[in-house]
């Protein structure tokens, strides 16, 4: 067969690929980017559900249309205002099937063979995929313990000319890192002063342990005039409340709402109508503060677990910044004292040992650091993460 060319420029995901290796007995997986299925609220979900089918069935089992289920986007409109979104309408809502669905959508809008687009270094490894498999160039910007580096974004906006930006300002996937109120206004700033769109790509930002992080571009935009007419916002239930129902939602300027709708009647129509209504039940009915509030304490504890046993049991060999929110602990090898430096190397001892994390490599655009990797504590609990982390010691040691 002859395949679209487009194909050429894109692999299969790395940490896809590495789920081959977890179905060995007794082996404890610090590598996806899950949430914990424990903790999902399953009876208010179940209720939620029941909701649906008997207050609006025919709506909830039909069609629906392409911009969202009403009730779930006058829904999404009040969760966004709880966050300091208060100027956004129902109708400036398109959901989505996943954030995920939301980024290929502003791939297809937005990007065609040739054209830049400046992302994280690292950043989520299914962004650059897809915006790769538009044609894309995709150009990394330099992250720090604080987020990007905003300096640097402004030499490479003013270099490349890119057609988008796109971030994770908070709790970041891989890094970790969150983009502070001030580099958050420079961003906005930028994109009005190079008339550049930037994507705010936003599904961690209610999984915090202590102290809410800054508020969203999009809540801080309405401080920063003409920048929301350069901001895409992405969002998700995803990590929150259920990667099952595949909610995601995407706020954006008119004009490239409308060309995204248009696109995504091409590729599924709508999102699930019953998915969508079982989801607007829920928040309807107030469960979500208590939700977050239990993952928001098992993720905190699990994160000072992971960083504790990280500490003991690698000592000076890495080096890391203690994660404040997210699913995600970024990490680097040192190599002190001549000890391992190469994560794809250490990888593979892990999983001889009984335990898997992903490489950093495949997060990087542009110019991979291979001492890097991702460690995620969401989904293993203290005890697992104790076994797992001493395990890695001992694959390090080998």
């Amino acid at each position: 067969m002859q395949f679209a060319e487009r194909l050429n420029n894109v692999e299969t995901s790395a940490i896809r690929e590495l789920f081959k290796l977890l179905g060995k007995p007794g082996i404890i997986s610090f590598a996806g980017g899950f949430p914990d299925s424990a903790l999902f609220d399953v009876d208010g979900i179940r209720a939620a559900s029941e909701r649906a089918l008997t207050e609006e069935p025919g709506a909830a089992l039909q069609y629906g249309a392409t911009e969202g289920y009403q009730p779930l986007r006058e829904q999404l409109a009040g969760f966004m205002a709880g966050k300091g979104v208060t100027d956004v309408a129902p109708s400036d809502f398109l959901v989505t099937t996943g954030s995920q669905q939301a980024l290929d959508l502003l791939g297809k809008t937005m990007l065609g063979p040739g054209d830049k687009v400046i992302v994280e270094g690292p950043t989520f490894l299914a962004t650059i995929q897809c915006f790769r498999l538009y044609g894309a160039e995709v150009i990394s910007a330099p992250v720090d313990d604080q987020g990007v580096n905003t300096e640097a974004l402004e030499k490479l906006i003013a270099e490349h000319k890119p057609k988008m930006v796109y971030l994770i300002p908070t709790f970041g996937n891989p890094s970790g890192a969150t983009l502070t109120l001030a580099r958050r206004k420079k961003v906005l700033e930028l994109a009005v002063k190079y008339q550049t769109l930037v994507v705010e790509d936003d599904p961690y930002g209610d999984l915090y342990f202590g102290e809410a992080p800054p508020p969203s571009l999009l809540a801080l935009s309405a401080q920063v005039p003409g920048s929301r007419a350069w901001l895409a916002h992405c969002g998700s239930l995803s990590k929150v409340l259920s990667p099952g129902l595949r909610i995601g939602w995407l706020v954006a300027p008119e004009a490239l709402r409308e060309r995204a709708v248009m696109c995504k009647q091409f590729s599924d129509a709508n999102t699930s109508t019953f998915a969508q209504a079982t989801a607007a039940q829920y928040l309807k009915a107030g469960h979500m503060p208590a939700t977050l509030a239990q993952v928001r304490k098992v993720y905190a504890e699990r994160a000072q677990a992971m960083g504790d046993a990280l500490r003991k049991e690698l000592g000076d060999a890495i080096t890391f910044v203690a994660p404040q929110g997210g699913l995600f602990l970024w990490v680097k090898l040192t190599g002190a004292r001549g000890q391992l430096q190469d994560a794809n190397v250490f990888a593979q001892r892990a999983i001889a040992k009984g335990v898997a994390f992903v490489p950093g490599t495949p997060f990087f655009a542009q110019n991979p650091d291979n001492a890097t990797l991702r460690l995620s504590f969401a989904t293993a609990d203290v005890a697992k993460i104790q076994e797992g982390v001493a395990r890695l010691g001992q694959a390090l040691a080998a």
